[in-house]
Parts: C-alpha cells; structure tokens; sequence
C-alpha cells in the first residue's frame, strides 16, 4: 500500500519508518499542495497536518486515495463532503494529551499554591529566607473542574490523590464517573462559590466565550486560585487582571490567553511556519505577565514526549486499521 506524509518533522520520521515498515511510504515536509500533488497522485493513503488544504478540486486529483489520515484531532482543513462523494474515508486522532494537559495544569496549581516561581527567583538571587513565600496545602481544599471530558477526568483523579474535595460542572453531567472518582456535580454558581481552585476544561463557543468575566469572577470564593490549559478566550483578561490586583483572586495559572484565539491545533505551535515572534509579542504586552501572583506558560500543556508520540503513533494505527478492513476513529 502506497502511503504518503506530508509535513512531517524530523522527530516524526523515525516513528513512520518503523511503525510502516512494510508500507510504500514516501515522507515530505511541505503541506500538500497543487505543486507537490504529483507526489501523491498514485498513493492510497495521504496522511498531512492542519496547513494541507484538501479542498473539493485537490481531492479530485488524487484518483488512488482511499484514505486520508490527518496527524490531528480539528479536520477542518478537509472537505468532508468531496471525500464522502468519493468514498474516502478520513480519521484523525481524537486524543493524544489528555494526561499531559492534566498533569501541567496540576504543576500549576503545585506552583502556585506553594509559590514555587517565587521561591525559585528568590534563591537564584542568593536569598534563602522564607519570609513572603508562604504557600497553602492542597490536603482538604476544594477544586472545582469547570468540564469533565478526558482532561478534567484526569484532573479530578489527579486531585483525589492530594486528597482534594472535588465539585465540577459539566453540560452533560456523568453519574457513574462522579461515583467511581469520588466527586460531585453541582451547578456552576456554587461551584464558583465554594472552590480554592477552579481549573477549566471547556470548550470554546458561543456559550463559553467570558465565561469568567466581571460578573462570575466577583461571585467566586475570595482567595481563589485561576487554571486555564483549555482556550484563552474562556477568560476575560481585564475582569481577571483586575480581580488579582485588588485581592479577590489569590492568583491564575495560564498557559492560554485570549490573543491565542486563531490558533487551531496545539501542534500547531511547534512548527517553523507559526509567526511566533508576533505570538511572543502579544503575549509580552499582556499586563498579566506583570502581576506578581501570575505564572503564564507559551501554550505548552500538551508539549511532552508522550503525547506528541501518541499523536504520530495513533496516525499509524488508522493506517494499520484501514489496511486490516478494519478502519478506526473515522470523520463522519
């Protein structure tokens, strides 16, 4: 079977080799366009990220494809309906950093509830003293999980560990996982109300968009502590700069803002062609990188080896899938 990868990385190209080793596989590390098209053109198989644009008129120069495999969990960069009418089939990669988000969104909260950025800049200056860097234990606070999706699962069970009383909220509450982890599903006023640390997992839309603003901030228990490692946009930065200045909030955990909006896929922030400077230049400006009680990270919560790993292995296992007839994790 002919299969052939576009954008691909070099970290990528050991993973391909030997996952398809009994494949005809051609590997190129530009996005598939109307200039390399020829190189696929005869393939069975087209596997690329989120820059190939497979609209209607592309696909229809591909005669042998029976598959395309994106190496991402967002499709919108292939026309469904063109490779529906052809009988091609699409899958992508549903998840691949459920654990690793979870696990920095508790480094975050580790770090702040002990004041490790703190400590840390301290020390480095030559000051050993503990006086200003006194931290709160997590044993006995309560976490509220704003979503319960693979990422906050993970976050929840990591919270029982630490031996945190956990509420959460989710549009679709789930009774049995609420039972087997020990937690309770509440509306999110009062979840607001009565966590130490609201940790958000929830979607971007048209309902979520602010859904911390001036007003939910203010209903929000004094003290608390802000993690988002979902979208920027999820937050209203001015409600938020505003409530760590006065008090109200104890401190936020980022690794998104809102000027990250336009970015589709967390992938996406590890390859050459993303204008980072302008990233990094928006994300300088913010006045939250100022504020003592703020630990912002560049959008990296999905960035460890084993989930851009499960990422490239996961592709591998469609292209396996749909060569044994069985095909798996398929774009309706």
């Amino acid at each position: 079977m002919k299969v052939a990868f576009f954008e691909v990385q070099d970290w990528e190209e050991p993973f391909i080799v030997a996952g398809l080793g009994s494949f005809d596989v051609r590997l190129f590390h530009e996005p598939l366009d109307y200039k390399n098209l020829g190189q696929a053109v005869d393939a069975e198989v087209v596997s690329v990220f989120i820059y190939s644009q497979l609209d209607r008129d592309l696909i229809s120069k591909m005669p042998q494809v029976r598959l395309v495999a994106t190496r991402s969990t967002g499709f919108d960069h292939i026309d469904l309906q063109a490779c529906k009418e052809r009988g091609i089939l699409v899958c992508n990669v549903p998840q691949y950093g459920e654990t690793t988000v979870a696990e920095h969104a508790f480094a975050l909260i580790l770090s702040l509830s002990r004041m490790i950025h703190d400590s840390y800049e301290r020390t480095r200056q030559g000051d050993f003293s503990c006086e200003g860097v006194r931290g709160f234990e997590l044993n006995g606070k309560t976490l509220g999980v704003l979503g319960t999706g693979r990422i906050g699962t993970k976050v929840i069970e990591i919270a029982r560990g630490f031996s945190m009383n956990v509420l959460a909220y989710d549009k679709f509450p789930n009774a049995n996982l609420a039972a087997a982890l020990g937690f309770r599903y509440v509306d999110w006023p009062y979840l607001l109300k009565e966590s130490d640390v609201v940790s958000l997992h929830l979607p971007l839309n048209d309902q979520t968009f602010h859904f911390l603003n001036k007003d939910t901030i203010s209903a929000m228990k004094q003290g608390a502590v802000v993690i988002n490692t979902a979208r920027g946009a999820l937050i209203d930065s001015q409600a938020l700069t505003e409530a760590l200045r006065t008090g109200h909030l104890r401190g936020a955990g980022l690794d998104v803002l809102e000027e990250e909006a336009l970015i589709r896929e967390e992938a996406q922030l590890l390859l050459d062609n993303v204008p980072r400077e302008r990233l990094a230049t928006m994300l300088q400006a913010h006045i939250l990188l100022r504020l003592q009680n703020v630990i912002i990270t560049p959008h990296c919560a999905f960035n460890s080896k084993e989930s851009l790993e499960r990422l490239v292995n996961g592709t591998i296992e469609n292209i396996k899938a749909f060569a044994k007839g069985q095909p798996q994790n398929i774009i309706e």
